[in-house]
């Protein structure tokens, strides 16, 4: 047993060709996902696009379709169990057992593998340290608020020095407030772990604060791997664009893709090479940017509602020829419902809005 309250587990998983059919439905397509040692890689997507089904696969809790691998550190463990594949898992619900203490159930792991007492209650207590759960020792469950409940599942997780952390929505059952604090310390403790950790979430911002990289997912397929920001900025599938915050859609007519330009609201821009034959583009609210309308410039979009977001405002305009668009912008603007405003888009910004290399990977 390791001394360190952190020791490192720096495993590689590889899935490999993997897919899973339950009576005739496939939950998850043919799929190959690399996770690098010691990262933390989310899995994204709405309800029923695959991402549990392929974590209970790399958990051992079911079996992949015939053909498919999954590998730990080269070992192959495709046919190992959970409890020999050496994985920690923390459900949603955290299931933790109500009539034991926060240290027993911490505890527990090491207690069914025999670990010597005097072990248990060191590495217990270094846990209790690390999740800052000291002075609530002796409390059960129900004693604890949803919070210091998720450190102690958290805790027991990796107590037992897992070779791969698992996390299935740990946050879903906390309400908004208490989610977004724990958050950010949930991203930290899985950088001080040092431990490979694989993370099932359909909350876009739970994810980009708390991965290194992330795998969007739909309809049973991975559509596209990458750092946040690289996702957020270049998405090669208008899925992601769409999944990863809100989008406007603009719609180009024959005439525009002849000319090669862009119009929005009045704004005429050169369309960048790689998007000029794309029918409908997109751009996110906070690249779209307003200019007060004067005499000598015609504004061509009118505010229709303004709504207060706290760090910033969302306009919601109508402009003729188009979709209502929506532009986020700073709190302090001055514009509101009935101001008629010209539009300003940044070429650069504009994103596809169909695949820009084939349907999925």
């Amino acid at each position: 047993m390791d001394d360190s309250p952190v020791p490192a587990q720096r495993t590689r998983v590889d899935v490999v060709d993997c897919a899973k059919t339950y009576r005739g439905v496939a939950a998850l397509k043919t799929t190959s996902l690399h996770v690098e040692p010691g990262e933390v890689l989310a899995l994204l997507g709405p309800s029923g696009c695959g991402k549990t089904t392929l974590l209970r696969l790399i958990a051992g809790l079911v079996a992949p379709d015939p053909g498919g691998r999954i590998a730990f550190n080269a070992e192959d463990v495709t046919t190992q169990p959970i409890e020999a594949r050496g994985v920690g898992m923390v459900f949603q619900h955290y299931a933790l057992f109500p009539q034991m203490s926060v240290q027993a159930n911490i505890g527990y792991g090491l207690r069914i593998r025999r670990v010597a007492p005097a072990q248990v209650r060191q590495r217990v207590g270094q846990l209790i340290d690390l999740v800052r759960l000291n002075g609530l020792e002796d409390r059960r469950p129900a004693e604890l608020s949803g919070g210091q409940r998720q450190r102690v599942a958290l805790a027991r997780a990796v107590a037992v020095e897992p070779r791969v952390l698992l996390l299935d929505e740990p946050l879903t059952a906390l309400d908004a407030k208490l989610k977004e604090s724990l958050r950010d310390e949930l991203a930290d403790l899985l950088r001080r772990l040092h431990m490979t950790a694989i993370y099932v979430t359909h909350d876009q911002q739970e994810a980009m604060a708390i991965a290194d990289r992330l795998a969007v997912m739909h309809a049973g397929r991975i559509v596209q791997v990458g750092d946040p920001e690289s996702l957020y900025r270049s998405p090669e599938h208008p899925l992601v664009a769409e999944f990863l915050g809100r989008v406007n859609r603009i719609v180009r007519s024959a005439e525009d893709l002849e000319r090669g330009v862009v119009r929005i609201a009045g704004c005429t821009l050169d369309c960048p090479e790689p998007l000029k034959d794309q029918t409908e583009l997109l751009v996110r609210p906070e690249d779209v940017f307003l200019q007060a309308h004067t005499g000598e410039s015609p504004a061509h979009a009118v505010v229709v509602r303004r709504v207060f977001l706290g760090d910033r405002l969302q306009l919601h305009l109508r402009a003729d020829g188009h979709d209502p668009l929506i532009c986020d912008t700073a709190k302090e603007t001055p514009y509101r419902s009935g101001d008629r405003v010209r539009v300003a888009v940044a070429p650069q910004q504009l994103l596809p809005a169909r695949p820009t290399r084939g349907e999925f990977q």
